[in-house]
């Protein structure tokens, strides 16, 4: 069996109206509940209210107090020296459980000296790296400085020798250049020197020229002057270091 549609006119158009009202008078109910305050914020203002006001002589305890002489505003005791105002309460309200809000302010206090710590030790690493980069820097200085007095050094040694009538240096590093080879086959000594010089630091060349200088001319490379004999160089130059000279 089969229901016939009901074709009447004008009925969609009041399914529609009325289901535009119902759906109004549900939104209506939802506006209603939205603005009614929930249990927890009616107790906090009944709580409020309570402890605001007053106790009045009603109240058993308060009565008692009256009898053994407290009057409104005084302090409790004998002395008089006690509290007025009586302990606050502190209600808990979250779901969290004693001790809660110690460990959290503990872990917020261990997070806050982690970042100091670590504050600490960058501000120490930055430091450490700020005084190794003084001294490489300072120790690059100090060896340019040892290396112009070593040219220093040979430029003078190759000058004096040359005025002395010496045509090959006591060393082969003792002059700025070598001189030419006329033989393809070199001595085994001269080998060997050449060797050895190569293994000597700039400073130790400097320290063993110097000497060289001051011993053979009497020559002191930062005074720049060659004295008359080795008397006239002890008695008027200040030492046989760049440092004496300061």
């Amino acid at each position: 069996m089969r229901f016939r549609q009901d074709v009447r006119p004008g009925l969609p158009m009041v399914r529609r109206v009325k289901e535009t009202i119902q759906k109004e008078e549900r939104q209506k109910e939802a506006n209603e509940k939205n603005r009614q305050k929930s249990i927890k914020e009616e107790e906090k203002e009944r709580r409020d209210t309570v402890l605001q006001s007053a106790l009045g002589n009603e109240n058993k305890g308060f009565a008692l107090l009256q009898k053994m002489g407290y009057k409104t505003g005084q302090a409790l005791g004998k002395t008089g020296k006690g509290i007025v105002e009586p302990i606050p309460l502190n209600i808990k309200t979250g779901r969290s459980g004693l001790g809660h809000e110690e460990q959290k302010k503990r872990k917020a206090e261990e997070k806050l000296e982690n970042y100091r710590r670590k504050i600490h030790m960058k501000k120490q690493a930055d430091e450490q790296a700020a005084d190794q980069f003084r001294v490489r820097f300072k120790n690059k200085q100090e060896e340019r400085k040892i290396e112009g007095d070593l040219r220093k050094s040979q430029k003078a040694c190759q000058q004096l020798d040359s005025q002395k009538d010496i045509n090959i240096p006591k060393e082969i590093w003792y002059w700025m250049e070598s001189e030419p080879e006329e033989e393809k086959d070199e001595e085994k000594e001269e080998d060997e020197d050449e060797y050895k010089s190569s293994d000597l630091s700039a400073s130790e060349k400097l320290q063993i020229l110097t000497a060289y200088l001051r011993g053979e001319h009497f020559y002191c490379i930062w005074c720049g002057t060659a004295y008359e004999d080795s008397e006239d160089l002890s008695s008027n130059c200040p030492g046989d270091s760049s440092a004496a000279h300061d």
